[in-house]
């Protein structure tokens, strides 16, 4: 199982990005999947999952109506997409293979992560 993020980058407050996580070596459409973050010295949190089947869509309070996740099961991909966004989503982000919907945002349950793709937001 290999999990491959990519799109992080320094932006303004304000600004968007698009992440990338590419998932290989499994059935990716079979899966729920994860995006956490990590800001400096704190703990990792749950930001956004979707179901296998994309019927079911989850986020934290603080990116509701800001972030949005999605998955292209042709293309072994989901993204998350990030609007308005501010310096307190510094952070670097990791997508997770969930073992089931109902552990999504239990980080401590996922047995895969990628590599992380770091985000700054500069006010």
């Amino acid at each position: 199982v290999q999990l491959q993020a990519s799109g992080g980058g320094l932006v303004q407050a304000g600004d968007s990005l698009r992440l990338s996580c590419v998932g290989s070596g499994f059935t990716f459409s079979a899966y729920t999947m994860g995006w956490f973050r990590q800001a400096p010295g704190k703990g990792r949190e749950f930001v956004a999952g979707i179901s296998e089947d994309s019927s079911l869509v989850v986020s934290r309070d603080s990116v509701e109506g800001r972030f949005a996740i999605a998955r292209d099961d042709a293309k072994n991909t989901v993204y998350l997409q990030m609007n308005s966004l501010k310096p307190e989503d510094t952070a670097i982000y990791y997508c997770g293979r969930a073992p089931e919907w109902r552990l999504v945002k239990v980080g401590s349950k996922y047995r895969h992560w990628g590599q992380g793709t770091l985000v700054t937001v500069s006010s």
